[in-house]
């Protein structure tokens, strides 16, 4: 670009298909892995490592203390990553590693292995090929701060670090306790030692991995454990590549779409979209555009899909829904809305629904009143009118009978389902909690990237 023609307006397509592709995070991967291997021929190294395609493989370090169930986990990791399983005990089985044999020999005679021998073990086999092809799962490994560091220096960064407590596992049937065996190296000091040894080593081994620490309770059914580890390890982490957040809001009337929105709007500086609001803004300039609208307004008739997107393009070219990012609610209300809309080029990165059910909804709008005098809305449960006099005089809007909500409400989830299988990466949401705890879950998805799916 010429400096002189700044500034620089970056078309929209940009980074919505820098986003799509996960263009910036492979960006940063490769900046990552030069930086670390530091390759005398850097194209050379990038085309190779763009070859692999293994920037999204699992990379994971399982921690904790003797019995604390991190081997079951771990297997069970494998299993359903498809990865590779890597602990001690398989490392120095490998017959055919000259290094393998080598500390294998070493821990016989001196029940030990220099940190040195053991870490160069682990980077030989994290090197093999179905390793940085599928992945693979560290179980125990680091044992001390120093093994750590020589894992960060070779270049062998995990992408998320687990560490567990203390659980207890017993077999219900009777006939599998009678025939159960104490193994070796479990006996009371033996576990003490092992316990000293390891809390000793661990408090100086965490802060290595201050960004990429997840700390589970193991001490819980292990399937509980394993699902609270699964999540964690599909969920990438933040990334510094340029995001501006497109936000749809999908639910029925009365779920808090316009609420939600006007909180985004306010913390993140959105562009907040209703789509009615536009149609009735339209209206209100008394545009060619706006009478086009009105007729259908008069007749209390539903605006055609290509008047509406049309007032929604004419908003979401505007510089500040480019610049800001934007979030949208009323539309699309149906699957051909939603194509209808992609078609445009105006498809959002982020997609929440938002779930109530019907009762909560009637509570919610049913009791709502306007003073016809002063403007004030009230709601006669949550926000009653301050005296009789007012309460006589309060109306209804047609919109709030009962009648009409439950046709509204059966209508999008009428729906639903096709919006939810369109949009295959949305987030679902129960809006029947506290408005700013609803809140907290839409921000979060929205400043975490989506997880990635599992094939």
């Amino acid at each position: 670009m010429d400096a002189t023609t700044a500034p620089h307006l970056i078309p929209p397509e940009m980074p919505q298909y820098g986003e799509d592709n996960h263009i910036f995070e492979m960006m940063q991967n490769m900046l990552e892995q030069l930086l670390i291997h530091q390759p005398d021929d850097p194209i050379s190294f990038m085309i190779i490592h763009l070859r692999r395609n293994n920037d999204n493989v699992p990379k994971i370090m399982i921690l904790g203390p003797p019995a604390s169930g991190k081997t079951t986990i771990a297997m069970w990791l494998c299993k359903h990553l498809n990865s590779n399983l890597i602990t001690k005990e398989n490392l120095l089985s490998r017959e055919y590693s000259s290094q393998a044999i080598e500390a294998k020999k070493y821990f016989e005679a001196y029940k030990r292995i220099p940190n040195a021998m053991f870490i160069n073990l682990v980077h030989e086999r994290l090197c093999e090929d179905d390793c940085l092809r599928r992945g693979w799962v560290l179980e125990g490994i680091p044992e001390t701060r120093e093994q750590a560091l020589m894992i960060q220096t070779l270049g062998l960064a995990p992408k998320h670090v687990e560490i567990y407590h203390t659980t207890f596992d017993w077999p219900p049937e009777a006939e599998v306790q009678n025939r159960l065996i104490e193994p070796e190296g479990i006996s009371e000091i033996e576990t003490a030692k092992k316990l000293l040894d390891y809390h000793r080593n661990i408090v100086r081994i965490l802060p290595s991995y201050p960004k990429i620490l997840k700390s589970i309770s193991a001490d819980q059914p292990c399937v509980d454990v394993f699902y609270q580890a699964l999540t964690y390890v599909q969920t990438g982490h933040r990334c510094n590549a340029p995001f501006t957040p497109k936000v749809l809001l999908c639910g029925p009337t009365g779920s808090g779409k316009s609420l939600q929105a006007a909180l985004l709007a306010q913390k993140y500086g959105l562009v907040d979209i209703c789509c009615g609001q536009l149609l009735k803004e339209a209206v209100a300039a008394k545009t060619a555009f706006g009478e086009l609208i009105q007729p259908f307004f008069e007749k209390r008739l539903t605006v055609p899909d290509n008047i509406i997107t049309r007032a929604l393009a004419d908003r979401l070219n505007k510089q500040d829904c480019i610049q800001k990012g934007w979030v949208l609610h009323g539309f699309p209300r149906d699957l051909d809305q939603a194509k209808m809309l992609n078609a445009m080029g105006y498809s959002p990165n982020r997609v929440f629904f938002l779930n109530v059910p019907l009762d909560s909804i009637l509570e919610r709008l049913t009791l709502r009143r306007t003073d016809p005098v002063t403007g004030e809305r009230f709601h006669l449960m949550y926000k009653p009118p301050p005296t009789v006099e007012v309460q006589v005089r309060l109306l209804q809007n047609p919109k709030d009978s009962e009648d009409h909500i439950r046709l509204q409400t059966e209508l999008f989830y009428r729906n639903c389902g096709d919006l939810e299988e369109y949009y295959s990466r949305a987030i679902t949401i129960n809006g029947d909690q506290d408005p700013y705890t609803v809140f907290e879950y839409i921000e979060s998805g929205i400043i975490n990237p989506l997880p990635r799916k599992v094939t």
